[in-house]
């Protein structure tokens, strides 16, 4: 198995953790946001366990699946956490139809942004640095 493979299977696993963010007792405050930054929705559950769907088909398929699942996830989430950073909502969970530009202190968008911006820059770095392997 390829190490693109390798990292396709991580992602699943870690977009299904971040799926089950809101189901884990003691990780939401009073107010419904995980670790205190950031409210996860269904929708947010959805977009998450079908991206990790996607990886894990992905890198059961083949080395040239996996390089397209994290190039076009990367793309994808990287762009979304942009988006965050400059409106404060996203596209992928549908926030800035939802919810519009929101005025928020520039460290909280970083913060509540800043898990799509590394998965997403990983992602196209892998793809990077591991495109080539066979």
């Amino acid at each position: 198995m390829t190490t693109l493979r390798w990292i396709a299977v991580g992602y699943a696993f870690a977009l299904l953790a971040a799926a089950s963010l809101n189901y884990i007792p003691g990780l939401t405050d009073a107010e419904g946001r995980a670790f205190g930054i950031f409210a996860l929705d269904i929708f947010d559950d959805l977009l998450h366990v079908a991206s990790a769907v996607w990886a894990c088909v992905a890198a059961f398929l083949s080395h040239r699946a996996s390089r397209v699942f994290l190039l076009y996830f990367g793309i994808l989430y990287f762009a979304d956490g942009l988006m965050g950073l400059v409106t404060g909502s996203g596209y992928l969970d549908l926030g800035i139809i939802n919810y519009g530009v929101l005025d928020l202190p520039f460290v909280f968008k970083v913060m509540a942004n800043l898990p799509h911006l590394a998965l997403g820059g990983f992602a196209m770095a892998s793809v990077y640095l591991f495109g080539k392997e066979a």
